[in-house]
């Protein structure tokens, strides 16, 4: 089964009602309007994009570790997963995925990153629950998804309805911002450029891991 295909079954059943997720139906047009408004802000269109050049960064891993961007890239090509944290079941779901195709990004010369804000505690925990051997890099404040153009700040009436689902995102990310990134994921040539963006301010959709495939083998110096 195809990652959004996944995704979508993973929504139908969310949406429903069904166990184990049991969500009250009143959440989802709160948070449907959400994901509209964000969209028609247009933020997305504004992100970097493919042409760009790629701010370098150092975050550290989920062991405390410093991982450079500009080292990385001495490597071969990099691919960059923004996500929201452990939390958000779509962004677990993407992160399988690209833990699937981890061989053939490796196959590639390229590395992969995934960069959330969350703290390093909660890092480890998305690690060894979806079973990852590429880092997850923690963000605070989201300055590095600033740098890309991917942060955001939730409405009000968001972040009142994920206190009252208790997810807590100061708690999870060590910052009373109630900031987010928008999904994103990116490629950067050994030189510094994305050679491949897709953002998407519905965290719903996701791009299919494969799709980075030819891009990562054309911009390859293994």
């Amino acid at each position: 089964m195809s990652l959004q295909a996944t995704l979508d079954a993973f929504k139908a059943d969310f949406r429903a009602g069904k166990p184990p997720y049991n969500a009250p139906p009143e959440i989802h047009p709160i948070m449907e309007r959400a994901t509209l408004e964000l969209i028609a802000s247009g933020q997305a269109t504004r992100a970097l994009k493919a042409g760009d050049k790629a701010p370098a960064f150092v975050l550290n891993d989920a062991h405390g570790k410093p991982v450079s961007s500009t080292e990385l890239l001495k490597q071969g090509p990099l691919v960059i997963s923004f996500y929201r944290g452990v939390w958000c079941p779509y962004c677990n779901f993407e992160l399988k995925a690209l833990q699937a195709t981890l061989p053939a990004i490796h196959e590639a010369g390229a590395n992969l990153v995934a960069i959330s804000p969350q703290i390093a505690v909660n890092s480890l925990k998305s690690m060894r629950n979806n079973q990852l051997e590429f880092p997850i890099l923690s963000d605070p404040h989201n300055d590095v998804a600033m740098a890309f153009g991917l942060r955001y700040t939730l409405p009000n009436y968001l972040v009142e309805l994920y206190k009252k689902l208790k997810n807590q995102l100061p708690a999870f990310n060590g910052d009373d911002s109630w900031t987010l990134p928008i999904p994103a994921r990116y490629v950067v040539a050994p030189d510094g450029i994305i050679v491949y963006a897709e953002v998407n301010p519905d965290y719903t959709h996701r791009p299919e891991p494969e799709e980075l495939l030819p891009v990562l083998q054309r911009y390859s110096i293994a």
